[in-house]
């Protein structure tokens, strides 16, 4: 993201690369710990996904203004307790709220969240994305934030050798590493 519609001439903390990965039964979301004022690193080891949730049955990760994103993990969090943990529930619901809340039409930020069954991209417009299979595989990726491409094209070109989602992620991640400035390699990483 950048800081050109920083409001009020402020410049914004950006959180950056997150990545999810479904393959062989196990879904992985990673995220790099950098985060970002302007060009700065104001902080390097952030943890940026985490669980959430009753029982912590929901793995979630963000990318985009940090105060913006807890916002969002509290509403998730809440729809998740008022729809049972029915993740696609929760989401879709969270998602009509951003759409049309004022205040929530002004948040900066992605999510990518994940239980056992469901891997999905929450966005900055109300969408709620559920990534497609990659090719020939039965396994499915998705990343978000200013690495995120390189984290995503990483992970499509090891996924046809790895079967690990965890090695997949982690190596994606170290890609992004190296060719984005706002992504580092302090990777945390949660499974369901």
């Amino acid at each position: 993201m950048n800081n050109d519609g920083a409001s009020h001439g402020l410049i914004q903390w950006h959180g950056t690369t997150i990545i999810g990965v479904r393959k062989g039964g196990r879904t992985v979301i990673a995220g790099d710990g950098q985060v970002s004022m302007g060009n700065t690193v104001m902080k390097p080891n952030a943890r940026k996904v985490r669980r959430i949730g009753e029982g912590g049955k929901v793995i979630a990760g963000f990318a985009g203004a940090t105060a913006d994103a807890f916002t969002l993990f509290e509403r998730l969090e809440r729809k998740l307790e008022q729809y049972r943990g029915q993740l696609m529930r929760a989401a879709v619901e969270l998602a009509k709220d951003w759409r049309t809340d004022k205040y929530l039409r002004n948040l900066e930020a992605l999510m990518i969240v994940a239980d056992a069954d469901t891997l999905l991209v929450l966005t900055g417009n109300g969408d709620v994305l559920e990534p497609e299979g990659a090719a020939g595989g039965d396994s499915q990726i998705t990343a978000i934030g200013s690495g995120g491409n390189y984290a995503l094209a990483a992970a499509r070109a090891i996924d046809a050798y790895e079967t690990d989602a965890e090695t997949i992620a982690r190596k994606a991640m170290q890609v992004a590493a190296d060719i984005c400035v706002f992504t580092n390699d302090r990777v945390t990483v949660e499974t369901v």
